[in-house]
């Protein structure tokens, strides 16, 4: 069998639906096996199925390789699926028995199986540059106001504000927004003013910062649709460029055998 015959195979939506279902599968399965009632009830099931869907991805991965060669290694997204699948592969006995609950990770190629899932993390991907400056933005917050709350609050409250470690802990909890109150009503007790110091902290982390990170995210998320979208409409374009031509080739073609049964026909006999 060719490789192009196999790649209609491989990559046939049909065969391609089998994968995402068996991938879902094997997730179920994989945790189920957390549980050990089931696994003294149906273990051997469970292990035989796993061992026969990892079988199945083993078999798909072999194909895509005799078919794409050295261009499979071409697609992030390909040396995903690689790297998921040679970890199954591993021996997962002795030293190397944690890897067996790497196993739940082979559930991620769904990320690369649903067009959707795959949009949204090619989009937080083109993200990062930008996001990157987020986070430089936010720790600058942080510790600016880590140097602030060590020096107003470090003496009465050494357990939240004692150095600059425990500040930054702590105002990471206050920007989660979890017992932020309590804290905030504790300091209020010995520094009254303290109120603006959390509020202005809390508006400027988890507010302000946390709507720049959604906005840049949709602002990517919009690029790459429209250049999807114009990338699609290239693809028509040519198409119809090409028809143009295959159909001006044709009537040309068309127009001089009608030419040429003209002169013959007004030849003399």
């Amino acid at each position: 069998m060719n490789t192009v015959r196999l790649a209609s195979i491989i990559e046939h939506p049909k065969v391609q639906n089998s994968i995402i279902g068996l991938i879902a599968l094997n997730s179920v399965t994989i945790g189920l096996e957390t549980s050990p009632a089931i696994m003294s009830a149906w273990g051997t099931w469970l292990l035989t199925i796993d061992a026969v869907i990892l079988g199945v991805f083993v078999v798909e991965t072999v194909i895509k390789l005799a078919v794409y060669r050295g261009s499979y290694f071409r697609s992030g997204w390909n040396v995903f699926d690689f790297i998921i699948i040679a970890i199954a592969l591993l021996p997962a006995s002795g030293a190397l028995s944690v890897l067996r609950a790497l196993r739940i990770f082979r559930s991620l190629r769904l990320i690369k199986a649903v067009p959707r899932l795959r949009f949204i993390v090619e989009t937080l991907l083109h993200s990062l540059p930008s996001l990157t400056w987020i986070f430089v933005l936010l720790s600058l917050v942080f510790y600016v106001f880590a140097v602030v709350g060590t020096k107003m609050f470090g003496a009465d409250h050494p357990e939240w504000f004692g150095d600059l470690g425990a500040s930054m802990f702590t105002l990471f909890q206050i920007m989660t927004l979890e017992g932020w109150a309590d804290i905030a009503r504790t300091v209020q007790a010995t520094t009254p003013l303290s109120i603006v110091y959390f509020l202005t902290f809390i508006l400027m982390a988890s507010y302000t910062t946390l709507n720049i990170f959604i906005a840049i995210v949709v602002n990517t998320m919009s690029e790459m649709q429209q250049r999807e979208n114009r990338q699609q409409l290239d693809a028509i374009g040519s198409l119809i460029a090409d028809e143009r031509t295959d159909l001006h080739r044709d009537l040309r073609l068309l127009k001089e055998q009608i030419q040429r049964m003209e002169e013959k026909l007004s030849q003399p006999r």
